[in-house]
């Protein structure tokens, strides 16, 4: 019987550990685990042929790793033909950080938030494609409008969306938005006017607009940096404004607590001001250029 040449090398990876003393290796296992290593330290994604470069293999050593991880969603690709990880590891490591280290620390925050602002607020992240809501605290109003942990909003058309569009480089924009998934109900955006409002939200800090799903919502939304000055989230507040005696916070004092909160979880999940302040940042100007 003639060995496919995947099969053969299988083999020979084996013989190899064998003959290394590494009876109770698993190569298979290690090579998957190479494969999610190595992705973890790119940010543009790789092709097959480069991830077989990074890894010191030819293509037909990993193809069939790379099919299965991509078919089980640890992994995916764009039109590009490029890889990248995709936030499962992170989803089955819930209780590990980095996700829940950041969701613990913002809890008690958003709790101070909230009190402060008279208002709900929640905390989202991007994931393949669209924003999910990781944590939230309820308004101590007798009536309050929040999002549900675990609710999927759209990418394009919501404020923290906006706010982890906007502090992307370019590449890192465009691969974020190829693998855009529309969700219920998500409206369809002017590439153009989209790229506005991106670079209104670098300029400003972030992002105050009119909600596009309901009236009567102004969501305002900053973002949370972790080590490296990396912007790893967003905390959004759906702002509803009391017309009766007894008034609240203004959007811009909102956004004052909002910003404070930012800082300070951001402090928390390693994020230095000091080095911050000297470093460049990708300008977001560029992508307007024709």
């Amino acid at each position: 019987m003639k060995l496919s040449p995947e099969k053969m090398a299988e083999v020979a990876e084996v013989a190899e550990d064998e003959s290394a003393g590494n009876r109770y290796s698993a190569p298979a296992l290690e090579k998957g685990l190479d494969i999610l290593e190595a992705l973890a330290t790119t940010t543009e994604g790789v092709t097959l042929n480069q991830l077989a470069g990074m890894l010191g293999r030819n293509v037909n050593q990993i193809f069939r790793m790379v099919a299965t991880l991509h078919q089980r969603g640890y992994i995916q690709t764009g039109s590009d033909d490029r890889y990248s990880l995709t936030l499962k590891i992170f989803r089955l490591a819930h209780r590990q950080p980095p996700l829940k280290l950041m969701i613990e620390l913002a809890q008690p925050l958003l709790r101070e938030l909230a009190e402060r602002s008279k208002q709900s607020c929640h905390l989202a992240v991007y994931e393949q494609g669209r924003m999910v809501v990781v944590s939230q605290a309820d308004s101590p109003e007798r009536w309050s409008l929040g999002l549900k942990v675990g609710a999927v909003m759209g990418l394009t058309d919501t404020s923290s969306g906006h706010v982890l569009l906007a502090y992307q480089d370019e590449v890192g924009r465009t691969r974020m938005l190829n693998s855009r998934v529309k969700v219920d109900g998500e409206q369809d955006m002017d590439p153009g006017h989209l790229l506005e409002l991106l670079a209104e939200v670098r300029r400003d800090g972030g992002s105050v607009m009119p909600s596009i799903q309901i009236h009567g919502v102004t969501n305002i939304a900053q973002p949370v940096r972790g080590s490296g000055a990396r912007v790893v989230a967003a905390i959004n507040i759906p702002y509803i404004a009391r017309i009766d005696k007894a008034p609240g916070p203004s959007i811009e004092e909102v956004r004052q607590m909002q910003a404070d909160i930012c800082r300070r979880l951001s402090i928390k999940l390693g994020f230095d001001e000091e080095a911050a302040e000297g470093s460049a940042q990708p300008d977001i100007a560029t992508w307007l250029a024709p």
